[in-house]
């Protein structure tokens, strides 16, 4: 692997200041349909537009500057919305900026209030229907001083400009309506095929605030209530955006603004998130386009959409794919994919159990790079990954249930097989194991070994400032990777393995920074810059929810709220000053928004489907008396009412005429009939 594949030409100290990602203290409000993506941004510093708009293709990954709505001069500043009143500009300033989703819409809509000079002006941003790529924004100025005035909204796209003509009295509103649509034209032929220009236009559109037809999908969507105004932005924003930042064809970014390429583990769980939330036609384009595209014929599968020499390939990927597919089916019933997808999941499954891979003494998994994609470059040496096993042998699990499904028994027994040997080895192994002095560790070398420490190739042309480049040894664990087998309670989470890992992590907290978050291993091996990593923070936070340390939960979510991106519920990949050029500029990270998705559902709520029951495992965090929700099961819905017991009160379950105890292992029901609905009551400690 070339360094230089990690490094990226794009460098934002060129061109307008709205070329920059982590602009101080920014939100993004991603809003779309697969069809039209766009963000509002909101920059209250004043060191960029302050309420701007990004329009982009979703079907077309790039930078922040490759935006349609992005002028190579201007940046985003003709996107802005300004009054003028006779010889006056009013627009947007810092400090007179309000910004969040819509409280009580149904389909996800960014109000943004500001006020200038006599005006108050209410923006609303959303996408109407599911069908067109447009995005309307309905402008509505309020003059809150006496008299009257003509004044003339004005906007546009580039050195295009729209305006709009309202008259405004003294306390009442006028509105104006923008329209913005994306347009594909062909342009010509290449060898590839033909070529498609994308355009945006704007237009003006008549004051209609009927409902849209959006909110129909996203009626049928999960609903969660937890009384916790973090939480409950949290989740909706996680749905909202989740859907945003995929393209009708199934197309999603491992970073918006930053990769502009795709994995196929990020994308199964990204699409398992949406199964979740009640997405299921976008869910199975993700998966059906993983399995067609992103699955070659030997098995192997796509990472930053290229294939990789065997020593390098992700076998992880392969096990996150196979375990998502049988969650996808459990949560929607959809048997269609797995029957029409079963050539590739068959390769799938196979391909890491290819002789090349496996490690004779112990029959474990054996390659040289590890699951954050360091390599030789970096000084990782063929070995034993903790994640590779974890995730073969899980995907291996469910590849054995699908083809159980299936009636395909002698693949089942093969595939159950090989997923126990590996799961007896990376953690009862007595040379191999993944287990040392009871705790997870990361990485074995092939004599079994721990590899503690690495050391970068000396020819390396990554950058000097990084701290795998400083004076000192450079540590492989803790390693936040190792607390995923008890996120998926691959182990038990309340035994001692569990425990004794997850202490471990504390030494990721504020490593070489203040103000919280866990940084996603050891900083002394960082290739990039020391920084905290909400996605990984958020594996430490569903590890130890299973675990019984809630507060530690607690802990990361509370740490989320106080990071630039709060407001909006989309945080970039992680936090801290980083060498740009030659690395990309940071970008939004979709996976953040799954691990909310698992940590509110699969633990906070405890939904567990499976092939012909569920279970519910809820648990309560601090801040949390009650949970109320409303979730799409198997072409069902369950509804939930989840709360605290009262002092003396004994905790249980309940459905219609059926009662149950309250366990830490769950109750067990009947999947709700298709079109039906299941009522369930929980009062939990």
């Amino acid at each position: 692997m070339e360094d230089r594949e990690h490094f990226y030409a794009d460098d934002p100290a060129l061109g307008p200041a709205d070329a920059k990602t982590t602009l101080r203290g920014v939100d993004y409000f991603f809003l779309g349909n697969g069809l039209i993506q766009a963000a509002v941004q909101i920059a209250p510093a004043g060191d960029a537009t302050p309420v701007g708009l990004l329009l982009m293709d979703p079907e077309r990954l790039g930078p922040k500057r490759a935006a349609l709505s992005f002028d190579p001069v201007t940046g985003l500043a003709a996107t802005a919305m300004t009054i003028a009143d006779g010889n006056a500009v009013h627009a947007p300033r810092q400090g007179s900026i309000r910004a969040g989703w819509l409280r009580g819409a149904i389909d996800p809509r960014v109000e943004v209030v500001w006020t200038s000079g006599p005006y108050r002006v209410r923006e609303i941003f959303h996408c109407p229907d599911m069908s067109s790529a447009r995005l309307l924004r309905r402008v509505t100025v309020v003059r809150r001083s006496p008299g009257r005035a003509k004044v003339i909204l004005k906007t546009g796209l580039g050195r295009r400009t729209l305006e709009a003509e309202l008259r405004c009295r003294a306390d009442s509103a006028a509105t104006a309506v923008f329209e913005y649509r994306i347009v594909r034209a062909k342009e010509g032929q290449s060898p590839g095929g033909t070529v498609a220009k994308t355009s945006v236009r704007i237009g003006a559109e008549r004051d209609d605030d009927a409902g849209a037809p959006s909110v129909a999908y996203w009626r049928d969507t999960a609903a969660c209530r937890f009384h916790d105004p973090v939480l409950d932005r949290f989740f909706d924003a996680s749905k909202f955006q989740l859907r945003a930042a995929v393209s009708a064809a199934g197309r999603l970014d491992g970073s918006i603004w930053q990769y502009n390429l795709e994995w196929v583990r990020d994308q199964a769980l990204n699409a398992l998130a949406l199964a979740m939330t009640g997405q299921v036609e976008p869910a199975r384009t993700v998966f059906a386009r993983l399995l067609r595209e992103f699955v070659n014929a030997e098995g192997a599968t796509l990472d930053s959409s290229r294939e990789r020499p065997l020593e390098e390939c992700e076998v992880d990927q392969n096990g996150v794919l196979l375990f998502a597919l049988e969650s996808y089916l459990d949560w929607t019933g959809d048997e269609d994919l797995v029957r029409t997808g079963w050539p590739a999941i068959e390769k799938a499954a196979a391909f890491p159990l290819r002789p090349e891979f496996r490690h004779a003494p112990s029959g474990l998994l054996v390659n040289r790079r590890e699951f954050w994609e360091r390599h030789d470059t970096y000084g990782i040496q063929p070995g034993i990954e903790l994640a590779h096993q974890l995730f073969v042998a899980k995907g291996l699990l469910s590849a054995a249930r699908l083809a159980g499904r299936l009636g395909r028994s002698r693949q089942s027994v093969e595939w159950t097989e090989a997923a126990l040997d590996l799961r007896r080895a990376m953690l009862k192994d007595p040379r191999f194991s993944l287990v040392e002095r009871g705790t997870f560790v990361k990485r074995r070398g092939l004599d079994g070994r721990v590899q503690r420490a690495i050391r970068p190739d000396p020819s390396s042309t990554l950058p000097r400032e990084a701290p795998l480049f400083g004076p000192g040894r450079h540590w492989l664990d803790p390693d936040t990777s190792a607390v995923l087998p008890i996120a998926w309670e691959f182990i038990d989470p309340a035994g001692r393995l569990a425990g004794k890992t997850l202490d471990s992590m504390e030494r990721l907290w504020n490593q070489r920074w203040s103000g919280g978050g866990y940084g996603r291993y050891n900083v002394t091996s960082e290739p990039d810059s020391p920084g905290p990593w909400p996605f990984a923070s958020l594996f430490v936070a569903r590890a130890a929810l299973e675990a019984g340390d809630a507060a530690k939960t607690r802990r990361v979510l509370d740490w989320l709220a106080r990071l630039p991106g709060s407001r909006a519920g989309s945080w970039f990949e992680f936090y801290g000053p980083r060498p740009v050029p030659p690395y990309p500029q940071v970008g939004i990270v979709p996976w953040t928004w799954a691990e909310l998705v698992f940590l509110l559902v699969r633990h906070v709520l405890g939904v567990r489907p499976g092939q012909e029951r569920f279970s519910l495992r809820p648990r309560l965090i601090p801040g949390l008396d009650r949970v109320e929700a409303d979730l799409a099961l198997r072409g069902g819905r369950l509804s939930l009412d989840i709360r605290r017991a009262r002092r003396g009160e004994e905790p249980g379950f309940r459905c219609g005429r059926r009662r149950g105890p309250y366990h830490r292992y769950g109750f067990g029901l009947e999947l709700p009939p298709p079109g039906g609905r299941i009522r369930v009551r929980a009062v939990i400690p």
